[in-house]
């Protein structure tokens, strides 16, 4: 049987159309992120704060604690940046206290964790070693155990999950060298052979793959008579004849991932491997990461935690001009922004988390915006800390131990958390993706519209159903409970916060306000102003973290546990937040999106090129693509089991 020897060749049109129908097209469920950006304010559906039983939180605060003995005791953070490799013993005692199985239920040997405690694991073992917090991460959030528990048949799981409880490592193999955001284009082929399918092609960046002992692999399964095709979830066993792991991936940060480049040639699964019908893998992979992505916010809170330990530390031990330079006040914002910062992270974190172990919200915005808010903020922070640290920030740990000081790796943690705004999602496509989300409920009243393969008959009806929507919708944009000076009360305890609860009630009125004027303005072209569209979801990640954060404020209140200070940081954060929304919302209309367009047109047409001159381009040579042709591999086989 041969393989396909080309790459599918789609237009724009039709890889918008692949993206939206591997969306979840209903919403059985409230979101409160997708109200938010309606203009509803639906404070009820996360006040109060939602809490986890208390059996779940005794076996998961169990759990952390022989989590905590075990990074403190067997992970050498130093070594493993050192030699670029996580050691085996390492691995090997992560199996044995049952990390593996941490989002795996009990019936299959795994702990059974919510997805609070797993959150709470990552970030504690992305401390002490963030290429530790990537294994546990990428092998149980998106790797075998989270499809099958969402999509996987009975037989699949008794057969699958034990393994992955304990000894077995997984990995999800999607992108390929020429396919990133845009899987309409995915090359990597699986034809139905009787009762197998036959694998072929190369994909990139393959988190775990090189020790891994189980994929979920992506492939396009060609359309026949017996089925429909389409792009299609497998579970591989790497020890399969024809796997080859080409390359280790080596990166400027988290060096001690397990990260390759893997080709699949006439590699025969079984059917029975096949997670769900032909078609439904991209359906199955945006599923996976509505909960998954909230394990990139673990590791982000986790280092928000530890700069401002460092900085706090370093900042009364650091004289100059006769004081700790925490007294002076360039460097006190930036320990008031990562403290408050971190509080707001941990905030979104634990309240998208518990909404998803409770399941009666939908919360794929709430995820997304974890992310992406999660994401840029954590590296904002962590630059911060270098910054206070000054040139002992950009000195590595090995160096500062070298000549008798602290080895604080805070260069380290800022190169780790560079790829968080990249991983499972780029900033850029992450706002794309929250936008098409948010502005859901306006393209089913009124996508007909703007449709240009629709017809005037079409059109009419759209019309028609849009003056309905639109006629009910706008007059409640215009006056809202965030105009009343007694609204929310009850978050009025010395400091007060219901003023900011207010505000973001205006402000969510005001965002869809400026959401639908902007789809009256460009209609059609709504889809290609990315900057708008990114400055509209920016504004709606700052709502949710600062309703996030004074609810979150308020419940430790209640539970006597450090409110006043909660209190005071929640009152920080949102005082930060509301700058950058005003800033944002100013920018929606006065920014340099079309100069920008200008310039971008003459740099691509070679008008600029002589701006280049006087340098000497140290790259390599090499296609800036590598080849992907199918076939069989002409390298060594990289792939490391740990048994």
């Amino acid at each position: 049987m041969s393989a396909p020897s080309s790459k599918p060749t789609v237009t724009e049109r039709e890889a918008r159309q692949v993206a939206e129908a591997a969306r979840e097209q209903d919403w059985r469920k409230p979101s409160f992120a997708k109200e938010l950006f309606l203009g509803r304010f639906r404070l009820d559906l996360i006040h109060p704060h939602p809490l986890p039983p208390a059996e779940d939180s005794r076996r998961g605060e169990e759990f952390l604690a022989k989590l905590r003995v075990f990074c403190e005791t067997q992970i050498d953070a130093a070594r493993i940046e050192r030699e670029a490799r996580i050691p085996d013993e390492v691995i090997s005692g992560l199996k044995e206290i049952g990390a593996l199985g941490m989002k795996i239920d009990t019936k299959y040997g795994g702990l059974g964790l919510t997805q609070v405690y797993y959150n709470k694991a990552l970030a504690l073992a992305g401390s002490a070693c963030p290429a530790v917090g990537v294994l546990l991460s990428a092998h149980q959030s998106i790797g075998v155990p989270q499809p099958l528990k969402l999509f996987g048949t009975d037989e699949q799981k008794a057969e699958f999950l034990p393994r992955c409880a304990r000894t077995d490592i997984s990995a999800f193999l999607l992108t390929e060298p020429d396919v990133g955001s845009d899987p309409a284009r995915l090359a990597t082929s699986a034809v139905r052979d009787g009762d197998a399918y036959v694998l072929d092609g190369v994909k990139l960046w393959t988190t775990n793959g090189v020790i891994a002992d189980l994929l979920v692999v992506m492939a396009r399964v060609p359309k026949t008579e017996d089925g429909k095709g389409g792009i299609t979830a497998f579970v591989v066993e790497t020890d399969s004849p024809g796997i080859t792991v080409e390359n280790r991936n080596a990166f400027m940060g988290l060096r001690g991932i397990e990260n390759g480049v893997t080709r699949f040639h006439q590699v025969r699964v079984p059917a029975a491997n096949r997670i769900g019908p032909e078609g439904a893998g991209l359906k199955i992979a945006l599923t996976t990461l509505n909960t998954g992505r909230l394990s990139l916010p673990a590791s982000c809170v986790a280092a928000g935690k530890w700069c401002l330990k460092i900085a706090r530390e370093w900042s009364a031990a650091r004289e100059q001009w006769g004081r700790p330079i925490a007294e002076h006040e360039a460097v006190g914002k930036k320990i008031s922004f990562i403290a408050a910062t971190t509080f707001a992270l941990e905030a979104v974190l634990d309240l998208s988390s518990q909404m998803a172990d409770e399941d009666r919200n939908d919360i794929r915005i709430e995820g997304a915006l974890a992310k992406l808010f999660a994401s840029e903020m954590g590296w904002l922070m962590a630059d911060e800390l270098v910054q206070i640290r000054g040139g002992r920030g950009f000195e590595t740990a090995e160096s500062l131990a070298a000549r008798g000081e602290k080895a604080v790796p805070a260069e380290q943690v800022l190169r780790d958390l560079r790829i968080n705004r990249i991983f499972e999602g780029s900033t850029e496509i992450m706002h794309l993706l929250i936008a098409r989300e948010a502005v859901d409920a306006h393209l089913k009243v009124a996508g007909d519209l703007i449709d240009p393969d629709k017809s005037l008959q079409d059109k009419a009806k759209a019309g028609a159903n849009a003056g309905v929507f639109y006629a009910k919708w706008l007059p409640k944009l215009v006056a809202g409970s965030g105009q009343l000076p007694g609204t929310y009360g009850e978050f009025r305890h010395g400091i007060d916060l219901s003023r900011h609860l207010r505000y973001v009630e205006r402000n969510a009125r005001k965002l869809a306000r400026s959401t639908f004027y902007a789809m009256s303005r460009w209609q059609g072209r709504m889809e290609t102003k990315q900057g708008f569209l990114g400055r509209i979801v920016d504004i709606g990640a700052e709502l949710f973290a600062m309703s996030a954060v004074c609810v979150r404020a308020e419940l430790l209140r209640t539970q006597g546990d450090h409110g006043r200070e909660a209190y005071q940081l929640a009152d920080a954060f949102c005082e930060q937040s509301r700058i950058r929304v005003e800033e944002l919302f100013g920018r929606l209309w006065t920014n340099t999106d079309s100069v920008d367009r200008k310039v971008v047109k003459g740099v691509m047409g070679g008008a600029y090129t002589w701006l280049e001159e006087g340098i000497v381009d140290p790259s390599g040579d090499g296609p800036w693509i590598a080849d992907t042709t199918p076939g069989p591999s002409k390298a060594d086989n990289l792939h490391r089991p740990v048994n």
